[in-house]
Parts: C-alpha cells; structure tokens; sequence
C-alpha cells in the first residue's frame, strides 16, 4: 500500500485508550508527525471492522487490549509536500477504548507510550484534531 502520494484516501483508525482519568499515548515512530505524540491507531485492513482495527493497532502499537466502545469522530489529515501535492490523506475513524488488560509497552510502529493526565496533555505539542478527538474521550469516559 502507497502511503506517500496515494492514489486516493487511506482509512486510518484510532483508539482512544482512557483509564483513571488518564489517555494513552503515543510517540510515533514513523512518518507521518514522526516523533510527536499521537493516539494509538493505524491502517485498516481488508476484511477487519473498523473496531477490530482499532483494538488490533492498540494492541500492537501499547500491548494493551482494549474493546472499542463509542465513535469519537471521523476526520480528514491531509498533507500536502512543498510543491502542495498530496503527500499523505488519511480518512481517520477514532473510538474511544475501554482497557481490558496488559501493561503498556511500546512496540510496532511506536517508539514511546505512556499515560498521561488532561494538565500534561494540554502542555504537549498535538495537532488540533488529535486535541479535539482526546478532550472528548477524556469527556465522553466521565
């Protein structure tokens, strides 16, 4: 699959992991926002529902299971290079997650993980969107 200079928009999806008051995070390991802190998610693949996906990229990107419960949102991210053609599109479908078990360990395409509180989530560098998605799961898990 062509991530850079698609053909035509990738589905993503995302998985809103909160517990205790707290979201899960990501720092991404690969391109695109490589090194930034993300949620978990990734790729939808052939065949997989779109909760199936999130609960698999949670799985593999945090080491924890999660079951994916409410739809948070549905977002376009388009990235366009110097010259404005279209590097990256992703349609992005994020849930917010309900932790079943596991420990957090970053592994797959991240390169950290760790919890973090809605104080230390307002001080770090996301994109609107990603803001926006955490804010209302942190809202929606109350």
């Amino acid at each position: 699959m062509q991530r850079e200079y698609p053909q035509h928009p990738l589905v993503g999806v995302g998985a809103v992991i909160i517990e205790d008051g707290r979201v899960l995070l990501i720092k991404r390991g690969k391109a695109p926002l490589l090194g930034e802190w993300s949620i978990p998610g990734g790729m939808l693949e052939l065949g997989e529902t779109m909760r199936q996906g999130a609960e698999r990229e949670a799985l593999e990107e945090t080491g924890i299971v999660v079951r994916a419960t409410d739809l948070l949102g549905v977002f376009d991210r388009v990235v366009p290079d110097d010259k404005k053609a279209t590097l990256y599109h992703y349609v992005l479908i994020d849930f917010l997650c309900q932790k079943i078990f596991g420990d957090v360990l970053a592994a797959g395409d991240a390169a950290d993980a760790r919890w973090f509180t809605p104080d230390e989530v307002a001080e770090i560098s996301l994109p609107e969107d990603t803001r926006n998605i955490v804010q209302l799961g942190f809202s929606k898990a109350d």
